[in-house]
This record gives C-alpha cells, sequence and structure tokens, in this order.
C-alpha cells in the first residue's frame, strides 16, 4: 500500500510539474487581426535576420499594448504580434504569400520574470497550436535578442505617427 501512494504521489507531483511548464506557455492571440494595426514592414534578401524573419511583417498590439506604446511602460496583459508571411515578389508588386510564423509577446511581470517580463512564442504556420517557439526556448531564441531594448521595453516596434 505505502509503494502505491508513493507511486501515486509521483504521479501526481510530475502532472503538478507538466501543467506548470505548459501554462507558461504563451497562447494564441486569438482576434489578433482586429486588433490595432502598429506597423507593417518587409525584411528582404540581404538583413541580417532575413533567414529567419525574410518577408512581410505585419505588427498589432491589443489595448493594453497600445497604452504600453504611449507610456513608454507596458502593463501586465499587454500583447503583441507579428504576423509574418512570405513575401511573393513580382515585376508589378510585392504581395502577402503564406504566413510563416504568428510571433506573441505576452507582458506578465511574474510569470515571465526571467524573460523581462515577457513571454515570447512562435506559432508555425496557421496553426494556433503547433509551436515554432516555446516558452522553454525563449531565453536563447527571443530575449537574448530583445534585452538590447530594454529601455523601451523590450520592444524594437513603434507605432506609425
Amino acid at each position: 500500500m505505502f509503494k502505491s501512494a508513493t507511486i501515486l504521489t509521483a504521479i501526481f507531483v510530475s502532472g503538478l510539474a507538466i501543467a506548470a511548464e505548459n501554462s507558461a506557455e504563451v497562447p494564441y492571440p486569438a482576434g489578433y487581426r482586429d486588433w490595432h494595426h502598429v506597423k507593417s514592414m518587409v525584411i528582404n534578401s540581404g538583413h541580417g535576420l532575413y533567414e529567419m524573419f525574410g518577408g512581410i511583417h505585419h505588427i498589432y498590439g491589443n489595448s493594453k499594448a497600445m497604452t504600453g506604446y504611449r507610456e513608454g511602460n507596458f502593463p501586465d496583459g499587454a500583447v503583441i504580434v507579428f504576423d509574418l508571411l512570405e513575401a511573393k515578389t513580382s515585376s508589378d508588386a510585392v504581395e502577402e504569400g503564406s504566413r510563416k510564423v504568428v510571433g506573441v509577446m505576452h507582458k506578465d511581470a511574474v510569470r515571465y520574470a526571467a524573460t523581462g517580463g515577457w513571454g515570447f512564442g512562435g506559432f508555425k504556420g496557421d496553426s494556433r497550436v503547433d509551436r515554432a517557439v516555446t516558452q522553454s526556448a525563449a531565453a536563447e531564441a527571443c530575449y537574448a535578442c530583445h534585452i538590447a531594448r530594454e529601455e523601451q521595453g523590450y520592444v524594437f516596434s513603434a507605432p506609425r505617427p
């Protein structure tokens, strides 16, 4: 009986640890295309980040993110999304191609204290569940770059005037 209780306790504790780790994952930002459009940009061939981020970027922010942009201090609950699409170039125009990734920054100073108060995540293509970047990889994949923008709240983008 003691052995069974010990095994059940170990399974329960392991389950709590997995649930806690998964709860740190940044959620998919449902409805983000209805949020405030912050700006758009294109990263072309030849740019240092082209291999990872080449294409058309549309940046969106929820209302708390927009408060952060205005006031220079992003409150908990601020969410910034970059919607990265392939750039299809013809002789006449550059058009949106397939979605490459939906990148997400989610502000929660307690939950993401180790990464400047921001949770980072990325979702592959049009998927709302397949992750390109997990929170456990965020320190190396995202935060290491964003730390250079600590004075701007770890945010690279700024709204168009």
